[in-house]
């Protein structure tokens, strides 16, 4: 008896490691002994939170776009949509949420900033602000040119 409730609190507490381990760093992150242990690249993010509605290329096309009430926008194109500016800005606080922003996002749009926030990491608020911020720089990379 006592050796399986051993066993038990073992395997509890591997969960409990697991749920709150950090990160792995992405094979695309640098080797800088100065990154901070919740790096991850920004296409990473971008494939774990955002393909399932805006598609694996940011076109609007993921697989859950079809079942929403308004389109999920091509992200290549914001930029263009934003009279040829890339607002960083803009795209942070339409990624965080918590700070509504008229006609951007909208009620299918999670509201990232508390996701992470409420995560099992518990991310403090530098480390969600650190995920948006690489999320942004990557979004930025992937605009459309000349459409």
């Amino acid at each position: 008896m006592a050796r399986r409730i051993w066993w038990s609190v073992l395997g509890l507490a591997a969960l409990a490691f697991l749920a709150t381990a950090a990160p792995a760093q992405s094979q695309d992150a640098p080797a800088s002994s100065s990154m901070p242990s919740t790096f991850y690249a920004g296409k990473d993010l971008f494939k774990m939170y955002c393909t399932a509605c805006h598609g694996e290329s940011a076109h609007g096309d993921g697989p859950l776009a079809a079942n929403m009430k308004r389109k999920p926008p091509d992200l290549t194109l914001f930029a263009e949509r934003n009279g040829g500016v890339f607002s960083s800005t803009l795209l942070v606080r339409i990624i965080d949420g918590r700070v509504k922003e008229q006609g951007h996002g909208g009620p299918d749009m999670p509201v990232w900033g508390e996701a992470f926030r409420a995560s099992g990491n518990g991310m403090t608020d530098e480390q969600v602000k650190e995920r948006i911020d690489v999320l942004t720089q990557y979004l930025k990379e992937i605009q459309r040119k000349n459409h």
